[in-house]
């Protein structure tokens, strides 16, 4: 009996942008599944792409797709993959000395939801972030939901993730990294100056950024609601304040 994906030690990929973001960026590939007769939008220049690096590509009825992807959107693409590597602090500092930019640093604060932790690094790609640092408890790993989620941009973010977060927001204070944290009661988030080394910090779905945590912010951030609901989801207030720290650093 074949083993499953998770008892190969690999992992789905799906969807084509994930997929091909995946391949562009040279991702091992194992093999690639995908909807029998199927050769609309990007499927063939996907297809082709992997082609030329060896990949083993099979053609297999679209219920075998949904079956395997939990009946998630594959859009006809499905890769296997091994899994992806965590990245280390030191990768993220390199990153921005790369850029010749002082270090701009998302910090997860217990983000459960898949889709919210892949929407966030592609965000953060998208934002000029240096990398994300989350935590082994009470958080999203790097699923193929995440990296789906992510329209690939996990393939180009480090992700560092860390048995203690608190001692990790130390060690970004001791690297001189201004720690902000995204909460209640704080300066108005488009008041903050973010000038300088940055790590921000949004917390989980339901609670926020839990009270160690924020106690070891240098400030806090909010935003102000003027509507019905006194929240946002943690994925789009993190998309909010990271374009504000990008808009900052490209006019400052």
């Amino acid at each position: 009996m074949e083993k499953t994906p998770d008892e190969r030690g690999n992992e789905l990929i799906i969807g084509r942008n994930a997929v091909l973001e995946a391949v562009r960026s040279g991702r091992t590939i194992d093999t690639l599944m995908v909807a029998k007769g199927d050769r609309s939008g990007s499927i063939g220049k996907i297809i082709g792409m992997c082609r030329e690096n060896g990949v083993v590509v099979k053609e297999v009825n679209p219920k075998k797709l949904d079956f395997m992807c939990g009946h998630s959107n594959h859009q006809g693409v499905v890769a296997f993959a091994a899994a992806h590597e965590y990245a280390e602090l030191e990768d993220i500092f390199s990153a921005a000395e790369q850029k010749g930019e002082p270090p701009f640093i998302i910090i997860c604060d217990e983000i459960e939801d898949p889709h919210n932790l892949g929407a966030i690094i592609r965000s953060a790609d998208a934002a000029g972030a240096h990398g994300v640092i989350v935590p082994k408890r009470r958080c999203s790993s790097l699923t193929y939901t995440v990296g789906k989620a992510s329209a690939g941009a996990v393939e180009y973010v480090p992700v560092v993730r860390v048995s203690n977060l608190s001692a990790a927001i130390d060690e970004l204070k001791a690297r001189n990294v201004w720690i902000y944290a995204a909460d209640m009661d704080g300066k108005t988030w488009y008041e903050q100056d973010f000038s300088g080394a940055v790590g921000l910090v949004i917390g989980s779905e339901g609670n926020g950024v839990g009270r160690l945590i924020k106690e070891k912010c240098d400030f806090v951030v909010s935003m102000p609601m003027k509507g019905h609901i006194n929240s946002l989801n943690a994925s789009v207030a993190a998309g909010i304040l990271m374009f504000e720290v990008s808009r900052q650093r490209s006019t400052g």
